[in-house]
């Protein structure tokens, strides 16, 4: 089929085109041949063609509807050799949608800028930490955080290095006492006085000396 030549669809898949030329605008009778997808060719009237935007025609009949025509057309054309069987077809109503362009709209933005005083209340955390000097000894693990009210109490360790003295028992002293004689000469001077008594006579002369010794 040529492009140039009006589609032709239907129910159930039915496709063909118009093989008898244009639809007459004053012929309502008009009679138009359609040649379908499968070669065969089927008259209709031309009131039956409802014409679609993109240039083609849909007729409301199905290849079924077309089946069941001709077996009818063939089972009276055996009875009534002279008479001419014309197929009745209804018309269906079909609805469709399309998108018609009614104009366009050319939309120009421009930014302005102005100032504005925003005062919202904002909330937020003071924290206020104080050291607390503790400065005692600890042994053991260390000590946990806890609270006391709504005051969060941290323990801090540091090691220190600690000297001391102590008194350490280091050994004992055993004494004995040990008596014993011992012989040590030494020369010691030793002095002593001799006295010499004499007796005086009363002229004055001696008379006899008696010797005494200290």
């Amino acid at each position: 089929m040529e492009n140039s030549t009006p589609t032709v669809f239907g129910k159930a898949g039915l496709r063909g085109r118009l093989a008898s030329g244009p639809l007459a605008e004053n012929e309502p009778d008009q009679r138009i041949v359609i040649e379908l997808a499968d070669g065969q060719k089927v008259q209709v009237p031309a009131a039956m063609l409802v014409r679609q935007p993109d240039g083609g025609y849909y007729l409301p009949i199905s290849p079924a509807d077309i089946q069941n025509s001709q077996a009818q057309t063939a089972e009276h054309a055996s009875r009534h050799a002279d008479a001419v069987i014309v197929p009745v077809i209804q018309e269906e109503l079909t609805v469709e949608k399309r998108v018609v362009e009614h104009g366009r709209f050319r939309i120009n933005k421009q930014v302005q800028e102005h100032e504005e005083v925003v005062d919202e209340p904002l909330w937020r955390d003071d924290v206020d930490i104080q050291h607390v000097p503790v400065n005692q000894p600890w042994s053991g693990p260390p000590p946990a955080m806890r609270y006391e009210g709504e005051t969060l109490i941290l323990p801090l360790l540091e090691e220190v290095l600690v000297v001391e003295k102590r008194l350490m028992f280091k050994e004992e002293l055993h004494i004995r006492r040990i008596q014993k004689t011992v012989h040590e000469p030494q020369t010691v001077v030793l002095r002593s006085e001799d006295v010499t008594v004499e007796h005086v006579s009363p002229d004055g002369v001696p008379e006899a000396r008696d010797g005494i010794r200290s």
